[in-house]
């Protein structure tokens, strides 16, 4: 046993490296039967490989027979084939099959003449009997007469989030043209785990174009229309050199956070979701008598004009959402009832294939009502069966204290307003012993939505107190032309004692650049409070209960409020997004119930 233990360590570095870690132990399992002992303690040794044909590091291998036989000390079994990765990718997939208790993983296609090649079976690879994985296992060889030694890492994550991005391909390339990751497959390659931390080695020392893409379909090939991208704006240049005692080239245990947060990064990359180069109008609905949408293949569309045929312009009301490629469409018109088909003519920018650039085009879209609709509008509906937008104009009031000071009341309607009669509102201040006065208040329309409006007290609402909105019947109108019912709403300060605040200044803050400043939860999908600056400041993150909080911060370069995509070909990366990092490195903030906590960020060192 002793002899072959010795073997497999001369054949896989890995062993090694993981004994140096002191993370596992290996030995020879006692189970060697295709079934399981039927009694004794449970196995929990991952099996040994015992050797490797052809051996780590060999040269000269066929280019013909191309094919790796590793064999174990027990029956093995391969759990996810899509783990075995070949570096550099062929056009097919490496495929693999079990004899006893070897596995034998062959390539389809010749392999090129004197190239290195290195063959990772990530996790894949498990006893037949308890399903212990066995620890990864990379393998270099070559078609030449020597190894390449040289080797990179990085590490990939969102754009947006920061996340790690699992399983990316990142893929390095020596071609001058700038859309290879089009059409090439990479001469050398790595996919990312789950820390987003990749390492590509054995390769040459020469400069290299470096991209990565989520791989949907294993072309090794970026599809812009599905898949995600990043890229380095410079040439890359190996500096290391392969070894057996290297951590960054190990096979972590991806629940060891201090190991795999220990390995040095050399690129950081970006992933993002590409705007469509082309510009196309790629769906239209009409969802009521008044409404419709049209959508738009790429962000930002260049609309010349819109009209309906046989309807006066002053009768259309639009709206694009913040992207600006799906717009939201509505008629102001008296009448209830609308034609069934109405004829809808837009010129904009669109693309031209043949040309290749984007020309002005109209197209006239037909906007018709579905059967359903149809028949709903024909039938006589009694009170009971009416929809409420038949009989008043829908809308929604509400208010957090949390946010009030920044949010106010908040109306949201379900249609545009024709008639407002906003001095018609009674705002009502009511002290802490029950005393109400008449407050003062100012409206704000919403510029993304033409269908919300904010009301703020002129003074800032103090804690004890209750504002209250009240909105009479009939001073709202809708393009239904029904006038609005009633409401109450009434919001106070949270009065809780073990709230916390947090006081945030940010310094060396670029002038010509916009920052999105947003408290984030702790699974980051929710702002729990968001400013937008432009200058050094001090911002007050009131009301937080105890609990972990990150803050993110988005360099906003073009000031539209939005975290932009990148452009491939034009090497335009993402907006930046970042989140503060406490001294230790951690961006979660540990917030305890009744506090005031104090940060401070430096802007330009913080996107240098």
């Amino acid at each position: 046993m002793l002899k072959n233990l010795k073997k497999a360590v001369l054949l896989t570095p890995l062993l090694p490296m993981l004994a140096l870690l002191g993370s596992m132990v290996f030995m020879k399992s006692c189970a060697n039967t295709t079934t399981p002992p039927s009694g004794g303690l449970k196995d929990t040794i991952p099996p040994v490989l015992l050797y490797v044909e052809p051996q780590n590091m060999a040269t000269n291998v066929s280019r013909d027979k191309g094919y790796i036989k590793m064999t174990f000390d027990e029956y093995v079994v391969v759990k996810t084939a899509t783990d075995i990765f070949l570096s550099p990718p062929m056009e097919k997939r490496p495929v693999h099959k079990i004899r006893g208790k070897s596995i034998i993983v062959s390539f389809d296609g010749q392999l090129d003449s004197n190239r290195t090649y290195v063959l990772d079976m990530g996790q894949s690879i498990a006893d037949n009997n308890e399903g212990n994985i066995y620890p990864g296992f990379v393998i270099a060889f070559s078609t030449g007469s020597s190894v390449d030694s040289m080797y990179l890492t990085g590490t990939v994550s969102d754009c947006n989030t920061l996340e790690p991005f699992k399983g990316a391909t990142i893929g390095l390339y020596i071609s001058d043209d700038d859309s290879v990751v089009f059409k090439e497959r990479p001469i050398a390659a790595a996919k990312a785990d789950d820390w987003g931390f990749f390492a590509i080695r054995n390769i040459k020392d020469t400069l290299y174009r470096m991209y990565a893409f989520n791989d949907l379909n294993n072309d090794n090939k970026f599809n812009p229309e599905s898949e995600e991208v990043a890229f380095i704006d410079s040439l890359v240049r190996p500096t290391k050199v392969v070894g057996d005692n290297i951590l960054e080239l190990f096979k972590l245990d991806m629940k060891d956070t201090l190991a795999c947060r220990t390995r040095q990064s050399d690129y950081q990359l970006s992933m993002f979701k590409e705007a469509t180069s082309r510009q196309y109008l790629v769906n239209k609905a009409r969802t009521g008598e008044k409404t419709f949408y049209i959508t738009f293949s790429s962000p930002y569309t260049q609309i010349d004009s819109l009209w309906f045929e046989g309807v006066p312009d002053e009768k259309v009301i639009t709206q694009f959402n913040d992207m600006e490629d799906s717009l939201l469409i509505w008629l102001n018109d008296e009448a209830k009832i609308q034609p069934d088909s109405l004829w809808l003519n837009v010129t904009y920018m669109k693309t031209d294939d043949s040309l290749k650039i984007r020309v002005p085009a109209t197209e006239r879209i037909g906007m018709h009502k579905s059967r359903a609709m149809i028949q709903d509008a024909r039938r006589y509906k009694p009170r009971e069966e009416m929809d409420a937008e038949d009989t008043c104009t829908v809308y929604k009031v509400t208010a957090t204290g949390e946010t009030f000071d920044q949010d106010g009341f908040i109306i949201d309607f379900t249609y545009p307003l024709v008639e407002a009669k906003f001095d018609s509102l009674q705002m009502i201040l009511i002290n802490p012993r029950q005393e109400e006065s008449q407050e003062s208040f100012r409206v704000v329309h919403d510029t993304a939505d033409v269908r919300r409006y904010r009301v703020f007290p002129d003074k800032p609402l103090e804690k004890g107190y209750e504002c209250q909105l009240k909105i009479p019947y009939g001073v709202f109108f809708d393009i239904n032309r029904m006038p609005n019912d009633s409401s109450k709403t009434k919001v106070s300060l949270p009065s809780s004692e073990d709230l916390s605040t947090l006081y945030l200044t940010l310094a060396d803050v670029n002038g010509e650049s916009r920052y999105i400043v947003e408290l984030m939860n702790e699974r980051r999908d929710k702002a729990m409070r968001r400013y937008e600056i432009n200058k050094d400041t001090t911002l007050l993150f009131p009301f937080i209960k105890e609990g972990l909080y990150c803050i993110r911060i988005t360099e906003d370069r073009n000031n539209n409020g939005i975290v932009d995509t990148g452009i491939l070909l034009e090497k335009k990366q993402p907006e930046k997004v970042k989140f503060v990092e406490l001294r230790d490195g951690n961006t979660m903030i540990s917030i305890p119930a009744a506090t005031e906590l104090e940060q401070e960020v430096n802007i330009k060192e913080m996107f240098k």
